[in-house]
Formats: C-alpha cells, sequence, structure tokens
C-alpha cells in the first residue's frame, strides 16, 4: 500500500519554500508514496501546481487559507481542513509556512492524522514585532510542536534558535536542507548568452550587475538595498542594480528609485524564472532581509561562485560564516556599500567560495537529495508507528 502524504502550504508564491514543497510533491517516488498538494488559491505557482497535479486530483486549494490573521476565515478554513483530511485519510500531514503549520497540525490532530510533520521555513516571529505579538506566535508554536511527530529546520540557525526557547523536543528535530538543482543551475549559467540577456534587460554591456531576489515585502528590506545601490553609484557609475520580485511594497520601491535618482541605475524586473541565467550575468549577489530561514536565492549564488553580501542573520550565517561572501550587521548600509565597491572594483579580487563551503553546498543543498532524505524520514516515522 502507498503511503499517502498531504503536503499543505499557506499560499504558492514564487519563492524557494513553496518552489521545493511543489518540487517535493511531484518528485516523492510514485511506486511508494501518493502525494497531495494542498494550499490556499491565488498565488503564481497554482498553474504549475494545477498542471502537474491536477489530472490525478491531487491539488487542491482552500481560498480561504490566507496569509494575515483574518479569524473568520481562519475559523472556517480550519473545519474545512479538518473535513477533507477525515475524508482524504492521509497517513501523514506535512506543512510548511506559519499559518498553514499552525491551523494544517490543529486540524491533522483533531481529524486523528496518524503522523504530523513541519518545516520550518524560517520563522512567522521575529525582533521587528511588536513583544506581546512575538510572544503569542511563540506561544502557539510551542503548544502545537506538542502534537507534532517531527519537526524540520532549513538552517541551523533556526534550529538553535527553536532550543534556546525550548520550541518542541529537540529529539523531533531533523535538518533537511531546502535544495536546488545544481547541476542543472550550473549548466544553464553556463549556456547563458550574456550578450544577448543584457541586450534584453536593456542594461549597457560594459555594466556591472549587483542582483537581489525576494518579494517586496518589510522582511525583504529592499529599501535598505536601494540605499546602498545609491551609496555605490557615487563610487561606482557603472553599475546596474537588479531586483527580481514583486509584490505590496512595489509602489513604495518605484517612489524610493525616484527619490535617490536611480532610475535607469535600478531596475525592478518583476518575478522570473530564469535565475541561473540572471545571476550568470552577475558580478555579486546582495540581501537585506531583516530574518530568513534559508534562501534559496543565495545558495544559488554560491553555487555559481559568486561573492554574496548580505545581512547577517539565520540561515544566511549558517552559509556565509564559511566564506564566499561577507556578513554585514543589519543597518549597516555603509559597511554593505563598502564591501560591494570593494567587490565591484576592477582592482580587487572577489573573495572565493572556500572549499569547505562548496563542499558543504554540494552535500547538503542539492534537491534530490533533499526529496530522498524526506522520503527516509516519511519510512523511519511510519515504522515508528
Amino acid at each position: 500500500m502507498k503511503t499517502k502524504v498531504v503536503h499543505l502550504i499557506t499560499l504558492l508564491e514564487l519563492g524557494g519554500a513553496q518552489g521545493n514543497t511543489l518540487y517535493t510533491v511531484t518528485h516523492l517516488n510514485a511506486e511508494k508514496h501518493q502525494a497531495h498538494l494542498w494550499a490556499g488559491k491565488g498565488a503564481y505557482w497554482d498553474q504549475q501546481a494545477i498542471k502537474d497535479l491536477g489530472a490525478n486530483n491531487r491539488v487542491r486549494f482552500f481560498p480561504n487559507l490566507v496569509r494575515s490573521i483574518s479569524p473568520l476565515r481562519d475559523i472556517l478554513v480550519l473545519f474545512q481542513l479538518i473535513s477533507a483530511l477525515k475524508k482524504e485519510k492521509p497517513h501523514i500531514l506535512h506543512t510548511h509556512s506559519s499559518k498553514a503549520g499552525i491551523l494544517g497540525r490543529l486540524a491533522g490532530w483533531l481529524a486523528g492524522v496518524p503522523i504530523l510533520i513541519h518545516t520550518f521555513h524560517g520563522f512567522g516571529f521575529n525582533e521587528q514585532q511588536k513583544p506581546w505579538t512575538k510572544a503569542f506566535f511563540i506561544f502557539l508554536e510551542k503548544w502545537i510542536a506538542k502534537k507534532t511527530h517531527c519537526l524540520i529546520f532549513v538552517s541551523e540557525a533556526n534550529m538553535a534558535l527553536a532550543t534556546k526557547i525550548k520550541l518542541g523536543n529537540p529529539s523531533k528535530y531533523q535538518l533537511i536542507r531546502s535544495g536546488i538543482p545544481i547541476q542543472q543551475t550550473r549548466e544553464v549559467a553556463k549556456n547563458t548568452n550574456s550578450r544577448n540577456l543584457k541586450t534584453a534587460l536593456c542594461l549597457p554591456l560594459d555594466n556591472k550587475v549587483v542582483v537581489t531576489i525576494g518579494a517586496f515585502k518589510p522582511q525583504k528590506n529592499l529599501d535598505h538595498f536601494i540605499e546602498v545601490s545609491a551609496r555605490v553609484l557615487k563610487s561606482i557609475d557603472n553599475v546596474s542594480f537588479l531586483i527580481i520580485g514583486d509584490g505590496k511594497l512595489k509602489k513604495k520601491l518605484e517612489d524610493l528609485i525616484i527619490q535617490w535618482g536611480l532610475e535607469g541605475k535600478v531596475h525592478l524586473l518583476g518575478w522570473r524564472q530564469d535565475i541561473p541565467s540572471l545571476l550568470s550575468i552577475s558580478n555579486a549577489f546582495a540581501m537585506t532581509s531583516l530574518w530568513e530561514g534559508l534562501p534559496r536565492a543565495l545558495v544559488e549564488a554560491l553555487v555559481l561562485k559568486i561573492p554574496a553580501v548580505c545581512y547577517d542573520t539565520d540561515g544566511i550565517h549558517d552559509l556565509l560564516s564559511l566564506g564566499g561572501g561577507y556578513l554585514i550587521p543589519q543597518g549597516q548600509k555603509e559597511e554593505m556599500a563598502k564591501q560591494l565597491i570593494a567587490i565591484l572594483s576592477e582592482n580587487s579580487s572577489p573573495c572565493g567560495i572556500s572549499h569547505r563551503l562548496e563542499n558543504k553546498i554540494s552535500s547538503e543543498f542539492d534537491i534530490d537529495n533533499m526529496v530522498r532524505r524526506q522520503e527516509s524520514l516519511y519510512f523511519e516515522l511510519l515504522n515508528q508507528k
């Protein structure tokens, strides 16, 4: 008999957690697993999920599953999830993201799902929240962790924080990295025609390029990236800055670009699926996030040996502490600009990717290894039952 697994995520936005969840569902061993994907409705990957899973009725959308707190819709979707789980009768419910993680595991527990698993792709609580808000979310995570059979972390930093605040039992912790298709990423980058791509993007052919990737939301702190861009351009004027992403703060970012006089220098490219190609024309990668689980985009940049300059936070520290770039204290925009200028300067050699970091990426961050690790975990937990 096949193991029926339901993966539940809040929204299928274009991001590492969402892309890797979809990849997992479509690449679990079909001879041993019947994998389903459930999510809120109206996000980037919805149509791809329907294409990959719709023919076999293995994808389902819950319109009331939304990111923001909405008491009425949250209660409605909780009961909808309980009903759906009782009908589907999965052996395993594997949740992702904060809202789906809490509501999904509660529904799974009430519906009698035998095994509950949650992957932390980052936490729903952070230092930018009001103290009572942060305390409330920690309380919820601690409470639902008691009902959970395994807690997966994508970064050592998140696992260490969970241990510190006593979130769940450390004996239930697993570290499974959020992977990328390493070989495919390298091949796509190698075969990219840099001249043609720069021309298509209307970038001067002799310009250096700095890239960042992320949704336009407070977590990504992209106003700092724009200010850093302005600081760099005071010293080196032949640089183009690319922001790949989209979101509710787009108008604010557009206004900031005008305010800093950066039209034609900082480009908002929207969401794109040719990330390896865009990284291949880049001289540096930057990230100003205030918190992260473990950003897929950074892994992609390091796989391509592009030097990175990032704010020091969570999973970013896991990687850059081993080399490959610079860790900048949060808010130190002048220091970030200084390190980018050093990388972009023609008289300086960019920082190298250490053998230790390269080995770590190769062994831990391959996307198919990520899927196989999850399959092994499912087998282990089922045997314990």
